[in-house]
């Protein structure tokens, strides 16, 4: 589906965005729902708007929502080469059960990056791996492109609490929008379930938050939901969705 252009912020100026823009596009949509929100993007960036997925269960609704809404829409993941079987699995299912077109965005291969890194970089230096593996890859998918749709909520973490439903991705240098950003963790799991959409089996399994096979564990009862991510370390994103 190809929706009408955005009039307010001209292709040609796509890094310095108009305010008025987005701060508009925020009072329109903080109280619409996420089926709502998605049509507005649709609609203003047609074909030059994309959902981006790491298949955790917000990303699952959305794609549920896209399916519908705008039919063989793409949707990307970054592919570190080092996700669960799991994770794969579910990629699949969906691919099947949803009516979206999925794009691998892959990154350097393990075999390169340890030979010009060393072996096993993530656990000496994490941040670097990510920048390689995942911000790198993001940054050169996105170029060129004026919106992306993210399952960014406000409750997952600290750091993502003052997440609007419309923003300006400085790093990216494109609009950023996260229709779940006011839903619950509660919400999206009675979505899932009341819509019987599948879901990745590690959540059943201690995983709330699932990333790539080295850097994630299951976490006990009563723990932060991200404690899992990068134990052990101060570290708890990966810097896809931090501000630059």
């Amino acid at each position: 589906m190809r929706g009408t252009e955005a009039t307010t912020i001209e292709e040609t100026e796509a890094a310095s965005p108009d305010a008025e823009f987005i701060a508009q596009a925020n009072e329109r949509l903080l109280d619409a729902s996420p089926r709502e929100t998605l049509r507005w993007v649709y609609d203003t960036f047609g074909d030059d708007a994309v959902m981006a997925t790491g298949f955790g269960p917000s990303g699952v609704v959305l794609m549920q929502l896209v399916s519908e809404i705008n039919p063989g829409a793409g949707v990307f993941y970054l592919d570190t080469d080092l996700l669960y079987p799991e994770t794969y699995a579910l990629r699949d299912e969906l691919a099947e059960r949803f009516d979206i077109r999925f794009i691998r965005v892959g990154a350097p291969s393990l075999k390169d990056q340890a030979a010009q890194h060393g072996d096993r970089l993530w656990e000496r230096d994490p941040d670097r791996c990510c920048f390689i593996r995942k911000v790198q890859p993001l940054r050169q998918f996105l170029a060129g492109r004026r919106a992306w749709i993210t399952g960014i909520r406000r409750d997952q973490s600290h750091l993502r609490a003052a997440t609007d439903v419309v923003g300006w991705d400085k790093a990216n240098k494109l609009v950023k929008v996260n229709p779940l950003a006011l839903w619950t963790e509660d919400d999206v799991w009675s979505y899932i379930h009341l819509n019987e959409l599948p879901y990745n089996p590690l959540h059943d399994a201690g995983f709330p938050s699932i990333g790539c096979m080295p850097c994630t564990q299951a976490v006990a009862p009563g723990e932060d939901p991200r404690a899992g991510r990068w134990r052990g370390r101060a570290k708890t994103e990966c810097g896809i969705h931090l501000k630059a």
